[in-house]
């Protein structure tokens, strides 16, 4: 069995620099996507990822994770944190959810059905308080 490839990190940050694209520097020094993607982790030269585990607390499925409401969630948690999306996307999840406010309604999730509108809660909603987040994050941006 031969020697794993490996990847200089001097060389790795240099490529990177010039723009280099994940599938070109797997081609380059011989490995996997993955393998780029650990290396630039390691490196320092991954962007870190936001976390939106608090605007989508739930284990999605595969066929809910792209739709309306995760999208939307995830959009305003960015915002929340600083790193709002393209303005499109971010005027989408302010208006989806400030209509949701409005009419007192929150979201429920649920592995077979999805995503679905319920009355809010009294003690308050989901998308209320990613809400307010989002709007928090936006003012202070």
């Amino acid at each position: 069995m031969g020697r794993k490839p490996s990847i200089d990190r001097k060389e790795l940050a240099g490529l990177v620099a010039e723009g280099m694209s994940v599938q070109e520097l797997a081609a380059h020094f011989g490995v996997s996507e993955s393998g780029v993607l650990q290396a630039k982790r390691a490196a320092g030269l991954a962007k870190p990822m936001l976390d939106h585990s608090g605007a989508v607390p739930w284990k999605l499925a595969r066929v809910h994770a792209q739709s309306g409401p995760a999208t939307n969630l995830r959009n305003l948690s960015a915002a929340a944190q600083g790193k709002p999306p393209a303005a499109e996307r971010l005027n989408t999840a302010l208006r989806w959810a400030q209509r949701l406010v409005d009419a007192g309604l929150d979201v429920r999730y649920d592995a077979v059905e999805g995503f679905s509108e319920v009355p809010a809660a009294s003690a308050g909603s989901h998308v209320a308080t990613v809400l307010a987040a989002a709007r928090k994050g936006l003012e202070s941006g």
